[in-house]
């Protein structure tokens, strides 16, 4: 079973991408430099705007999500998995996290990169506000969901 969404966002001025164990996007417009875990601003969905089908293959501790990054000629891949706790219901914002930590803003646990850890070129080119699509593809073994 196979489910995919698309975020289309932006960079912006003080994306920073140092946070050591997340990374999020988010629909607000605006972005302080406190929010170093922010990659791109006024994305056209959060949790909450992911369709029924994603969210129900997702919240499966067997779920595998694979999110492409890209942005002009650069794309970044991250590993992640779902999980049963996951209730996907923030309306603004979308988090990855290294740990197993869900609240309503965790799309994606155990993930294999964080900002931290992102393209240096990428993130300077968020930086420089260009547009990015978030592309997430979420994966079960066949099986009742």
């Amino acid at each position: 079973m196979k489910a995919q969404e698309s975020i289309r966002c932006r960079g912006h001025p003080f994306v920073l991408g140092t946070h050591p164990t997340t990374f999020e996007v988010t629909c607000e417009e605006e972005l302080s430099r406190n929010g170093n875990c922010i990659i791109g601003v006024a994305a056209d969905k959060g949790c909450a705007g992911l369709s029924p089908e994603f969210r129900t293959l997702l919240s499966h501790d067997d779920a595998i999500l694979v999110t492409r990054l890209c942005s002009g000629n650069m794309t970044a891949e991250i590993q992640s998995r779902g999980s049963a706790h996951l209730t996907l219901d923030h309306p603004t914002d979308i988090v990855w996290r290294r740990s197993t930590f869900t609240c309503g803003r965790t799309i994606g646990i155990c993930s294999d990169q964080v900002a931290a850890t992102v393209s240096r070129d990428l993130i300077a080119r968020l930086r420089d506000g260009a547009e990015m699509t978030v592309t997430l593809t979420v994966t079960r073994p066949d099986s009742e969901s």
